[in-house]
């Protein structure tokens, strides 16, 4: 049987009462000197009071957008401000979106919100670079997957998609790819929480009926793995930071591995952090000038950043994880046993258990 989203979305918050002790000692590549983290008895963080007391170390800051310069409506107080002030002291900035749309709706959102779009250097989303990756764009510059080139070289382009709703066919179709039912599907494409898209005009919609879109799609989950299914997944974010934390793709990635059992990565691609490809993007170029991934979200930003070999700055109250920490107590207090929570969680030991370069409040100068 499979985990419903619902589940997944509750297992993600992040609950664990106890704390355990962090020791660390993990040299940045695209860090300082100064960024050796090592801690003994007890675990402390750099809490920061803004990108003033930084911003000198570094060449080139990437940036989360949701949670860390907006909330999906309005950018927060002070990042319009610190995103000038980045650019007046000559910083490269590099957007890293999980977002599962295109560049172009990411261009939007930054127009609408009152950025400039020429202020970045690069604007990634998980979304556009997935698209390439369908599309068989040879001039992406960053480590394919095969099972996509495989299947586009033996003309293997069919699709069944978990959509937003918002583009599924456009990004399909345009990609190359003809939807399908699941049944005839060469490829999963998991690109919303939304709607079930099999081609036939008629796609599931979540919002008119939430018991029969889990129906289908736990029943499409089934019918795909007995037939191996292989899975793309253009937004690895297990939850939405909204009220009550809803589902977001990552959590169909994994069901469907909890389905697939052993053996399931071969089969479930994630494009988007904390995963490899977008760091890639980023960074190509400037693989030994100091970076910084400025992120709200452990599981993604600071992660994927660490795994990078970058700096990281955690956005606290304006993220993911500020419910959690303000129960847990004042700023200082609470980012620790958040921290020590999600390092229990993940059963990181020893130089494994992550650790932030920089904790802050907000993304300010």
């Amino acid at each position: 049987s499979t985990l419903s989203l619902l589940a997944v979305a509750k297992v993600s918050s992040f609950t664990m009462p106890t704390m355990t002790r962090l020791t660390q000692s993990r040299v940045m590549l695209h860090g300082t000197s100064e960024d050796v983290n090592i801690a003994t008895e007890t675990l402390s963080l750099n809490h920061i009071d803004g990108i003033q007391s930084i911003y000198s170390k570094y060449d080139t800051f990437l940036l989360d957008m949701w949670g860390v310069m907006h909330d999906g409506s309005k950018p927060y107080e002070g990042v319009l401000d610190t995103v000038k002030q980045l650019k007046k002291e000559n910083k490269k900035m590099v957007i890293l979106s999980n977002s599962s749309k295109r560049i172009s709706n990411a261009k939007k959102m930054l127009k609408k919100l009152g950025f400039d779009e020429n202020d970045f250097a690069q604007i990634i989303t998980s979304g556009e670079v997935s698209y390439r990756m369908l599309c068989g764009d040879e001039t992406l510059q960053c480590s394919k997957w095969h099972i996509i080139s495989e299947l586009i070289q033996n003309n293997k382009r069919k699709v069944f998609v978990f959509g937003s709703g918002d583009g599924d066919e456009e990004y399909i179709s345009e990609s190359g790819w003809t939807l399908s039912p699941i049944e005839e599907a060469d490829l999963i494409v998991a690109r919303g929480t939304f709607t079930i898209n099999n081609g036939d005009g008629s796609p599931v919609k979540k919002k008119v009926d939430e018991e029969e879109y889990f129906r289908v799609l736990n029943q499409s989950l089934n019918i795909a793995a007995q037939r191996s299914v292989p899975m793309l997944v253009t937004n690895p974010d297990k939850v939405r930071p909204d009220k009550g934390l809803p589902p977001m793709p990552g959590a169909i990635g994994d069901s469907y591995e909890d389905i697939l059992g052993e053996g399931s990565d071969a089969f479930v691609k994630r494009i988007g952090k904390p995963y490899p490809e977008v760091y890639e993007l980023a960074l190509w170029g400037c693989e030994d000038v100091p970076a910084v991934m400025v992120g709200d979200a452990l599981e993604t930003d600071v992660t994927g950043g660490t795994w990078s070999r970058c700096s990281t700055a955690w956005i606290v109250n304006d993220g993911i994880h500020s419910p959690a920490v303000k129960e847990r107590g004042e700023f200082e207090v609470g980012s620790v046993k958040v921290l020590d929570e999600f390092n229990d969680k993940k059963g990181y030991e020893g130089e494994d258990r992550l650790r932030p370069t920089y904790v802050t409040r907000h993304f300010r100068w």
